[in-house]
């Protein structure tokens, strides 16, 4: 009897191994079966999810934000924590001028990728949308200097265009051209990037960068009418004549119904006539250049005590008056030719003259602008 109770229990013994091998088995058909039910199900999560998404980006990129944001939104209950698809819900958010909202999105996708250059560029501009001066420009900052992919290097450019933009719409021109001569410098030969930079330089009144621009972009399209009238404005403010005359005539060649840029040939045109002090011109037309610019000056001077309406010159006025009185009998061609001295001293009261009524009478037109950018050009001289 006891020896069939242990041969029972070595049998039971040399069971047992085989039995938990067998649970074993089962145990990892079991795991490996669940897990591709799960990854199965969570692939078939991740299509619904890309499926939605996709259609998101087509409406987004059509400008059918409504859609779009649906769109994302179903995207997002497949995949909650999707970096893009928030990234994409929050521009089509803010296609529907939803700012607060996709505010929330941006901001909490700033805080997983401060460096994400498209995050920080929305985020800039809407805080230029609510007056955010500083925050704007911080993370316009924060935009240049991300990390673009290399299919979306324009992206920085753009966003410091921007930037320059923002800072000229709150009259912060300093910081402006600081901007543009640090875009300048990474620019590269594009012409209608230099021609667009050229006109930003114009406006923060930096006309030697301007110019430099302009001549860069013509470099390239040299028939360029935009291009050639913005080089004729800087050349224009920066005194440079005769640069401005050429680049003028033929901006005025490719577009003769732009009034300013007539306007400015023709200002010019008179500056380079009526200049006494120009190299290479002959005596005699230097003589009767300073008899015509003095009788211009008398004329302006007049005009102008009419223009305040009788009320009594000032003492510069009649201090003027009676200098060009005394000194106009004087001031003909045949007495410039014996006294070439009176020369200097005749456009010297005309310059003076000319200064003062634009002080008191406003600016001039015509032959008294030209000697007042004349008088200008010589100061110091």
């Amino acid at each position: 009897m006891a020896a069939g109770k242990l041969e029972e229990v070595r049998q039971y013994l040399r069971q047992q191994p085989v039995m938990l091998a067998l649970l074993a088995v089962l145990a990892v058909i079991f795991f490996t079966a669940v897990t591709g039910l799960s990854r199965a199900y969570q692939a078939q999560r991740n299509a619904l999810g890309s499926r939605w998404f996709s259609r998101g980006v087509v409406d987004l990129r059509a400008q059918r934000f409504e859609g779009a944001v649906t769109e994302f939104r179903s995207a997002l209950l497949y995949s909650r924590d999707n970096y893009d698809y928030q990234l994409n819900l929050a521009e089509a958010l803010i296609g529907l001028k939803r700012t607060g909202e996709a505010a929330t999105y941006l901001v909490n996708l700033w805080d997983r990728q401060p460096e994400d250059g498209l995050v920080n560029l929305e985020l800039a501009r809407i805080a230029v949308q609510k007056g955010q001066t500083e925050q704007a420009q911080r993370y316009y900052h924060n935009a240049i200097y991300a990390a673009w992919p290399a299919d979306q290097e324009g992206k920085r450019r753009d966003a410091r265009l921007e930037l320059i933009e923002f800072l000229l719409s709150t009259n912060a021109r300093a910081q402006a051209q600081a901007e543009l001569i640090a875009l300048e410098e990474n620019l590269g030969g594009d012409p209608s990037q230099q021609e667009r930079v050229g006109d930003l330089f114009l406006r923060v009144q930096d006309y030697e960068h301007a110019l430099g621009a302009y001549r860069l972009s013509l470099k390239a399209e040299r028939d360029n009418g935009a291009a050639l009238a913005g080089a004729g404005l800087a050349a224009f403010q920066l005194g440079r004549y005769p640069q401005a005359q050429r680049y003028l005539q033929a901006a005025v060649a490719q577009n003769a119904g732009n009034a300013l840029i007539a306007d400015r040939l023709t200002v010019t045109n008179l500056v380079l006539g009526m200049d006494p002090f120009r190299r290479q011109i002959p005596v005699a037309q230097r003589h009767k250049i300073v008899v015509e610019a003095f009788a211009t000056a008398g004329k302006r001077l007049q005009e102008c005590g009419a223009a305040r309406g009788g009320a009594l010159p000032t003492a510069t006025q009649t201090s003027l008056a009676s200098s060009w009185t005394k000194m106009k009998p004087r001031i003909t061609e045949g007495e410039l030719r014996v006294n070439p001295d009176l020369v200097e001293s005749a456009m010297d009261l005309v310059f003076e003259i000319e200064r003062e009524t634009s002080a008191s009478c406003g600016m001039p037109s015509g032959a008294d602008a030209a000697l007042l950018l004349i008088a200008k050009l010589h100061e110091g001289s």
